[in-house]
C-alpha cells in the first residue's frame, strides 16, 4: 500500500514538473501601436527585454520588464523621417543602431549609441556615404556585419552599374567604431549568371564571401569560388572550389573561428534542373589558404520517404531550403533544413522561382540589396507575387543532419509538421531555443481552428522527443515563432497578436 502511494505521488509529481515545464508571460498589447506595426526584438540588458519599434515616421524602443509590463517607450526622435533600413548589435551595457536614409541623391549609412533604455548616448555617427544616387531608392545599399565576438564590426556595398565587373566598397571599423580600413575592390563577373553571396567577417576581421555562376537565369549554380581578403588588404583573393561537376543550389557559407576554417554547404543535384540529390559541403582551411576536403552526402531512398512522405521520393528535397548551420567546437557541424513553398492562384512556386535560393538579387538599381537575417524563408528573398491574388505559404518538415569534424554523417532525423498561411508567413516556420542539453524547436500546429505552440527538443545524440503542446496559452494569442529571438540561457521572446494588436510572449523553460 505504501509502495503504491508512494508511486502516485511520485507520478503527481512528474505530472506537476510536465505541466510547468514551460511558463509564459505576456505583454499588454499597446493600443498606440498601429496594427501595420513594423518591430525587432533587440534583446535583454539589466533583466529588461528591449524592443524596436516603428510605424512610419516614429521609432521607439519599448523597455519591457521581467514580467513583460512596459516600463519605458523612448522615442528615437533623432532620427530622420524615413528609414531605408535599420540593424542591431546589441553590447553588454550599450547597443549600437545603424540605419540609412536618403537626402536628395545622397545615401546615408549611420549609427548610434544607444543605452539599457534605448535613449541615445551623444550624436549620431556617420559611417559612409553614396552620392550620385539618381532614384529614391526603397532599398538598403549597405550591409551591416559583424564578427562572432563583436569586436570586428564590417560595412559593405556592391555597385553593379558595370554588368561585367561588380565594386565592392568595405569599411572595417573596431567595437568602438573607429575606422581600421577603407577598401574598394572591382571584382570580375566575366559570365552573364555570375553572383556574389554570402558575406561574412571572422574574428580578425578578415572577410569572406562567395561567387557563384549560373548555368542560366534562376538556375543551377556550377562554378563556385571562394573569395578572401584579408583585414588589411585591398583586394580579393579568388580560389575555386572543386564541385566535381554537381550542380549546386542555396548555397551556404559558415565561419568557424575557433578551427580558422569557412564551411561551405549547399544542396546538388546531378544534373541541370535535376531533383535534389544530396548535401554538398567542402572545407576550407584559412592558415594554408586552400581547400582542406571535398565531401557530399547522398540522401538513401529511406531518409527521402522519411523526410518527405508523400509524392515521388526523388523530388522529396526539392522544396527543402538551408535555414540552420550550427558549427562545433571539435569541426563538425549541424545543419537543419525546412520544406517552404508557396502556391499563388493555384500556381505552386519552387525553388526555380527563387534566384539561386540566395538573399541578394541583381536590382535594377546600381547596387545589390541584401538582407542577412531573413532566416533564409524563399518567399522572404524574392517576392513577386501579385497582391491581388491569394497567396498561400506552407512549412513543413525539417531535416536534421550532423557531422563530425572528418565530414562523416553520424546522424540524420526528421521534425514532422505541415503549416500553411494564406497572405502571411509570419505564424509558420519554427525557431530554436538552445538550453544546451537539448535544442527545442518551437512553431505552431493546427488545432481545429486554432493554431497551438509545439516543442520538439533534439539531443546531441539526435533523439527526438516529441513534447506536449504548450498549455494554459491564454486563448485569442496567435505566435509568430520565425520572427522569436532568444534572450537568455531558456528564455525566448516570441511577438504575437492579440486581436490585431502585436505584442509579446517571454517563454520559459524550466
Amino acid at each position: 500500500m505504501q509502495k503504491s502511494l508512494a508511486i502516485f505521488v511520485f507520478s503527481l509529481f512528474l505530472l506537476c514538473l510536465g505541466a510547468v515545464a514551460q511558463k509564459v508571460t505576456y505583454s499588454e498589447p499597446d493600443h498606440d501601436d498601429a496594427r501595420t506595426l513594423n518591430f525587432e526584438i533587440v534583446g535583454k540588458m539589466n533583466g529588461n527585454i528591449l524592443i524596436y519599434k516603428n510605424y512610419r515616421d516614429l521609432h521607439y524602443m519599448a523597455i519591457y520588464d521581467a514580467e513583460m509590463r512596459m516600463t519605458e517607450k523612448n522615442r528615437l526622435d533623432f532620427l530622420p523621417e524615413k528609414l531605408i533600413n535599420v540593424e542591431f548589435i546589441q553590447y553588454p551595457d550599450f547597443i549600437y543602431f545603424f540605419y540609412q536614409y536618403q537626402k536628395k541623391s545622397v545615401y546615408y549609412a549611420m549609427v548610434a549609441k544607444l543605452d539599457p533604455s534605448g535613449k541615445k548616448i551623444g550624436q549620431p555617427i556617420q559611417l559612409d556615404t553614396t552620392a550620385e544616387v539618381n532614384y529614391a531608392s526603397t532599398s538598403k545599399i549597405y550591409t551591416i556585419l559583424n564578427s562572432e565576438n563583436k569586436q570586428q564590426i564590417l560595412l559593405f556595398k556592391i555597385g553593379t552599374k558595370n554588368d561585367r565587373a561588380h565594386v565592392v566598397t568595405t569599411c572595417l571599423f573596431n567595437k568602438d567604431l573607429q575606422l581600421q580600413k577603407r577598401s574598394k575592390m572591382l571584382v570580375p563577373m566575366p559570365e552573364r549568371n555570375d553572383f556574389l553571396t554570402e558575406f561574412a567577417v571572422d574574428n580578425d576581421g578578415d572577410l569572406v564571401c562567395i561567387k557563384g555562376s549560373g548555368t542560366a537565369q534562376n538556375d543551377n549554380i556550377n562554378k563556385v569560388s571562394l573569395l578572401t581578403k584579408g583585414s588589411n588588404a585591398d583586394a580579393f583573393v579568388s580560389k575555386d572550389l572543386n564541385i566535381a561537376g554537381l550542380y549546386l543550389d542555396d548555397i551556404r557559407l559558415k565561419v568557424d573561428n575557433i578551427n580558422k576554417h569557412c564551411l561551405v554547404t549547399s544542396f546538388y543535384s546531378k544534373s541541370r534542373r535535376g531533383n535534389i540529390d544530396g548535401l554538398y559541403y567542402a572545407l576550407w582551411d584559412k592558415v594554408q589558404g586552400k581547400e582542406i576536403s571535398t565531401l557530399k552526402t547522398t540522401f538513401s531512398e529511406e531518409f527521402r520517404a522519411d523526410a518527405k512522405s508523400d509524392g515521388n521520393s526523388k523530388a522529396a528535397f526539392n522544396d527543402f531550403f538551408l535555414k540552420n548551420i550550427v558549427l562545433k567546437r571539435d569541426g563538425g557541424f549541424f545543419i537543419a533544413a525546412e520544406a517552404a513553398y508557396s502556391t499563388s492562384r493555384g500556381n505552386t512556386l519552387n525553388r526555380w522561382d527563387y534566384l539561386y535560393g540566395s538573399p541578394y538579387f541583381a536590382s535594377p538599381l546600381d547596387y545589390y540589396s541584401y538582407n542577412s537575417q531573413l532566416g533564409y524563408y524563399p518567399w522572404a528573398r524574392y517576392n513577386q507575387f501579385n497582391n491581388n491574388n491569394v497567396t498561400r505559404y506552407f512549412a513543413d518538415n525539417v531535416v536534421l543532419l550532423s557531422y563530425d569534424a572528418a565530414g562523416k554523417l553520424e546522424w540524420s532525423n526528421v521534425i514532422r509538421k505541415t503549416q500553411y498561411d494564406d497572405n502571411t508567413d509570419n505564424f509558420i516556420g519554427y525557431t530554436i531555443l538552445n538550453t544546451g542539453d537539448k535544442a527545442h524547436f518551437i512553431f505552431n500546429v493546427q488545432d481545429k481552428r486554432s493554431m497551438i505552440l509545439s516543442d520538439q527538443s533534439i539531443s546531441p545524440e539526435g533523439q527526438i522527443d516529441r513534447n506536449p503542446t504548450f498549455k494554459n496559452l491564454d486563448k485569442g494569442y496567435d505566435f509568430m515563432p520565425r520572427h522569436a529571438k532568444q534572450v537568455g540561457a531558456r528564455q525566448t521572446i516570441i511577438p504575437c497578436q492579440y486581436r490585431g494588436a502585436t505584442c509579446f510572449a517571454k517563454v520559459e523553460f524550466n
